[in-house]
């Protein structure tokens, strides 16, 4: 059998994809690794598709090989046929809340460069896992992206037919809603979209994508705060015409009724989300927050 399979389930017509080298896969959680293999040094960086430099110059400038700032490798245990691994940094345990705001641009320039290279081959998924319960293998942060064939339908709502009226779900930006829609299926579940409709994540401009890695940087390190650091979460970015981001705080583990049925039970109201992520949102003590979390990431280490 191959690494991966596309299958149909003609009575649910959900696609199933079935993957069982992945069982095989670097797990950290099960002590699988001696040493990691998104660190410099690592196995995984042989495979290098892409990168983005670091900004080091002079003394402080690292050799031609270490040279990198986010690095994309190919996946070695695929469930698609073009799947890819974006390194978020060299550092090992520093999580988007630890990012500089340039770095975390630099995060998201890859992803567009990354689409733009796969969006004739299918449909190009981004997604982050962070945290064990989120589906994190390896705790080096890190996004993946896959390209799925076009007849495999990605499950995710054209943005225009769920967005909400009202201030009570929706905030305003420059060039972006953040929206806490009524249909969340996760407590403090957000979605950012642009204002400009109807263009794909590849489209996006310089500035967009400035705005887009502040606002995802300010609300992991809002929630890290509000869940007590490190919190589990997800996000994808929708691979579609009128794209959006959506982050899914995963603090609810599902249960069996939603197992069965597919119906999720959300226990928490969006517009009392959103009333937190306008109240905190540009805090000034954000800043203090994130440097206090990156004093003690350095007592850890």
């Amino acid at each position: 059998m191959a690494d991966f399979q596309f299958l149909h389930n003609p009575v649910s017509r959900i696609w199933v994809i079935a993957a069982p080298r992945r069982a095989h896969r670097p797990n950290e959680a099960e002590k699988h690794l001696n040493t990691c293999p998104f660190c410099p040094g690592g196995k995984a960086l042989a495979e290098e598709v892409f990168r983005i430099k670091s900004a080091a110059q002079g003394e402080n400038a690292p050799d031609a090989e270490q040279d990198w700032q986010v690095l994309v490798v190919y996946n070695k245990f695929p469930f698609a046929p073009i799947h890819e691994v974006v390194i978020h940094s060299q550092d090992h345990l520093k999580s988007f809340v630890g990012l500089a705001p340039d770095h975390v641009g630099a995060l998201f320039k890859a992803y567009q460069h990354r689409y733009n290279e796969h969006s004739h081959r299918g449909q190009v998924v981004i997604f982050h896992n962070h945290g064990a319960v989120a589906g994190e293998s390896l705790p080096h942060p890190h996004t993946q992206i896959a390209v799925v064939p076009q007849k495999v339908c990605v499950d995710a709502p054209e943005l225009r037919s769920v967005l909400p009226q009202g201030d009570e779900y929706v905030y305003e930006l420059e060039q972006f809603f953040i929206i806490t829609p009524k249909i969340s299926q996760w407590p403090d579940e957000v979605w950012i979209a642009p204002k400009t409709k109807g263009k794909s994540f590849g489209q996006v401009t310089d500035s967009e994508r400035s705005e887009l890695a502040y606002i995802m940087r300010q609300l992991v390190l809002l929630f890290d705060h509000r869940y007590n650091r490190d919190f589990p979460f997800n996000f994808y970015i929708y691979p579609g015409e009128s794209w959006y981001l959506r982050l899914i705080p995963r603090i609810k583990p599902l249960g069996g009724f939603e197992l069965a049925t597919g119906i999720s039970v959300n226990t928490q109201r969006p517009e009392e989300t959103m009333a937190f992520i306008k109240q905190h949102l540009h805090e000034p003590d954000l800043e203090k927050i994130l440097s206090d979390y990156q004093a003690e990431y350095k007592r850890t280490v």
